[in-house]
């Protein structure tokens, strides 16, 4: 029997065994494998994963689900964390780290910005997030749903959405589709800016008021000589730019 959902946590439980075994097919768990699961619930991905992956870390903020979970599986076979995910300190975890799971879709967009700042010590996630946020992450520049998001996380890792989970396969059902993305990051190579803080802080700013120009967004924290230098026109708005151009924005102010 599932617990009651907690609204104030966005609970939506997936019960439906296709769409888990999908997930899991797109995880490909391998045993010695270090890997992380986000808000394992009622544990019906859990179990999958932890009859291939042991000890399998997961991180749960609900009290209650995770005693559960103690009382279903013992520590060597997983490790349960409680507490809220976005104050979890994955570098406690081994590098090559996987890190996987049902994002809470109420604090998503703070969980990837979290989970993406410990990018240089995953190997890769595989998520599951509203569709709207997924199409967001692997959103081109120049489109509606380019921005912040999209910037932020193409500046680390390599985007690939999957498939598409119908409401149905949850209980609750939630009122918006799901779906299942999986991030590689680009590695020690990638092109980055000298200063990432101000990197963040150019992209947050343009994209504060998307129809403002560069020049209006960015006063203040980006001179007008560094669009020449960047060779980019200071009357572009936030969302024509790639993420290269933000990256030689960044470093040339």
């Amino acid at each position: 029997m599932l617990p009651r959902p907690k609204k104030r946590l966005g609970q939506h439980f997936l019960t439906d065994r296709h769409y888990l075994d999908r997930i899991v097919g797109a995880i490909a768990p391998a045993p010695g494998e270090a890997m992380l699961e986000i808000g394992p619930g009622p544990g019906a991905l859990t179990e999958r994963l932890a009859a291939v992956v042991r000890p399998l870390h997961v991180v749960e903020i609900d009290r209650e689900l995770a005693h559960a979970l103690r009382e279903r599986f013992p520590p060597d076979v997983v490790t349960v964390h409680e507490g809220d995910a976005l104050e979890f300190d994955l570098g406690r975890l081994p590098e090559g780290l996987r890190v996987v799971g049902n994002l809470p879709y109420n604090v998503s967009s703070p969980l990837l910005f979290h989970v993406a700042s410990f990018a240089d010590r995953i190997r890769d996630c595989v998520f599951m997030l509203q569709k709207e946020v997924v199409d967001r992450m692997a959103a081109e520049p120049d489109t509606p749903e380019y921005g912040r998001l999209s910037v932020m996380l193409q500046v680390r890792f390599a985007i690939d959405p999957c498939f598409r989970v119908p409401p149905g396969a949850f209980s609750p059902p939630p009122k918006v589709d799901s779906a299942v993305v999986r991030l590689v990051p680009l590695g020690a190579d990638r092109p980055r800016a000298s200063d990432e803080s101000r990197f963040a802080n150019v992209v947050k700013a343009a994209f504060a008021q998307r129809r403002k120009t560069l020049r209006n967004a960015l006063r203040g924290l980006v001179e007008p000589e560094a669009f020449a230098s960047a060779g980019i026109d200071p009357s572009r708005r936030g969302e024509t730019l790639s993420v290269a151009e933000f990256i030689a924005l960044a470093v040339t102010s």
